[in-house]
């Protein structure tokens, strides 16, 4: 999936995605088929100047959006504390 092809609602993901700490450019490559340069493409296309330099700052050289530099191991993308959601209902801890 390439910029030209991604729908408005994936481009809402992929902005959600890359402003989210603990969201790797990996999972969004993974996801979208988006390399970190098109994410980034993307971010200065659709946010403000202002929101794209703070995004930017954030982000660079930060180890959680960089698989390579992470100490600790990645899982599945999801919380170990999640609950987990069948048929509309959450289950319970007892």
């Amino acid at each position: 999936m390439k910029i030209d092809t991604i729908t408005e609602i994936n481009i809402d993901r992929v902005i959600e995605m890359a402003w989210e700490d603990r969201t790797p450019f990996d999972a969004i490559k993974f996801q979208f088929n988006l390399s970190e340069q098109e994410v980034i493409e993307i971010m200065r296309s659709h946010l403000k100047q202002s929101s794209f330099k703070r995004w930017r700052k954030r982000v660079q050289g930060r180890a959680t959006k960089h698989l390579k530099k992470r100490t600790f191991a990645m899982g599945n993308f999801k919380c170990t504390l999640q609950r987990t959601i069948t048929a509309n209902r959450i289950s319970k801890k007892n």
